[in-house]
């Protein structure tokens, strides 16, 4: 491992059993788990995968549908444990990976600001000290008293962005996210990003958009069918993933 990485993956694979067969019933699933009659097909979601990403680092994560790019996040972030190889991960680790996760949608975004908080790790005094300026930066003040179930998808990705950066991470994990807000909110994202590299947060960014990634990333990984197949600075990647290899 590479002692400077805040973040380094070493022969990481990660596996997934699939059903192969079509079952029409909950009953008739648990009758087969029961007796060990269940078919299953191995997946392979990511392979032999070795990155290492430094302090400071912006990672672009470029590849199509199901190559990987989320599973790899989720990897990072803690959410999954791989079923080969070994993750290490230095600092404090704020995941913007799933739209929603940490929010109950049946409350209302004041009570969501802090109980997402609380899942970061931060205690109820830090997010009150941070809480007007969670507000101000959502866009979201006429809305805070609002049950979430009711927000747009944009909406919640504006609390979400919001709480995620009140505090500094030393890592922050961005899946598509700002693919689902306006133009401008986007633009006060991308400005709040460059100012966390600026103070040596590590970003790591998927997105589908290869302006957006060469726009704020360093470097990028472009990711095929589970394994890394080009790795180096952000445009020469983007540039042979829209070529095709």
């Amino acid at each position: 491992m590479e002692r400077d990485a805040l973040i380094d993956l070493r022969g990481v694979e990660m596996h997934f059993n699939m059903s192969r067969e079509r079952l029409d019933s909950l009953k008739e699933y648990a009758l087969r788990l029961a007796k060990g009659r269940l078919l299953y097909e191995d997946f392979t979601a990511l392979a032999g995968i070795d990155l290492a990403v430094r302090r400071g680092d912006v990672l672009g994560v470029v590849g199509l549908n199901g190559s990987g790019k989320s599973t790899l996040l989720k990897i990072v972030s803690g959410i999954l444990r791989p079923t080969r190889g070994t993750v290490r991960v230095e600092g404090t680790v704020a995941p913007l990976i799933e739209l929603g996760a940490g929010f109950d949608l049946e409350l209302t975004a004041r009570e969501n600001i802090f109980l997402n908080g609380a899942v970061l790790g931060h205690s109820k005094r830090e997010m009150r000290a941070r809480f007007e300026e969670i507000v101000e930066f959502s866009g979201m003040r006429g809305f805070l008293d609002v049950p979430m179930k009711n927000y747009s998808t944009g909406m919640v990705a504006r609390i979400a962005f919001s709480v995620a950066t009140c505090v500094r991470p030393d890592i922050l994990l961005v899946d598509e996210i700002l693919s689902v807000g306006d133009h401008q909110f986007v633009k006060k994202c991308e400005e709040r990003i460059a100012g966390m590299m600026a103070e040596g947060t590590t970003v790591f960014l998927v997105s589908h958009d290869l302006a957006e990634v060469r726009r704020l990333c360093t470097r990028a990984i472009w990711l095929e069918r589970g394994r890394i197949r080009a790795e180096g600075p952000a445009d020469a990647v983007c540039a042979a993933y829209e070529a095709g290899g």
